[in-house]
């Protein structure tokens, strides 16, 4: 089974974003991050996308999550506990 396709938006300073990172990678789930304070593109992308300018936004498989909202995430990923 492939795991789904995960992106998070992030910032350096965001507390609740180095807490989705340390999550994933407990859970070993890989992911690949976009630091938005350094990538403006990638910035306006999500604004667009989603109506967000705050971090972290996580898509999995391109549909969003605000937040570290760990249920979301549990159940997008098929995560038990």
């Amino acid at each position: 089974m492939t795991q789904p396709k995960v992106v998070m938006f992030t910032t350096p300073t965001c507390s609740f974003c180095n807490a989705a990172k340390r999550y994933f990678r407990e859970k070993k789930i890989r992911f690949t991050e976009v630091d938005v304070s350094r990538d403006i593109r990638a910035a306006r992308d999500l604004q667009r996308r989603t109506g967000q300018t705050g971090v972290p936004v996580i898509l999995i498989n391109n549909r969003p999550i605000i937040g570290f909202d760990k249920p979301k995430i549990n159940q997008m990923l098929n995560i038990r506990g």
